[in-house]
């Protein structure tokens, strides 16, 4: 289990939980929209949710139906 960033994050790319995250699982690159959390790396702790000023990052099970395949769309960018 790990923890989504959903469509809320495009476009804003706050960089609150990338400071926050005591593991650094959380990257994008210039070419991305938001940020992405790397299920390999992500320890569950949920920091970065508390912090996200638009309340883009769920834990998986918590993700809603309407941004399910944000689930998908984080772990393809770490298959690159």
């Amino acid at each position: 289990m790990t923890y989504v960033i959903a469509q809320p994050c495009i476009g804003l790319k706050d960089a609150s939980c990338v400071e926050v995250c005591p593991v650094d699982c959380i990257h994008s690159d210039d070419e991305a929209e938001q940020y992405f959390i790397n299920p390999d790396e992500c320890i569950d702790c949920g920091v970065c949710a508390e912090v996200c000023p638009v309340e883009a990052i769920f834990f998986e099970d918590d993700l809603p139906e309407q941004w399910a395949d944000f689930l998908r769309i984080n772990r393809e960018y770490f298959q690159k």
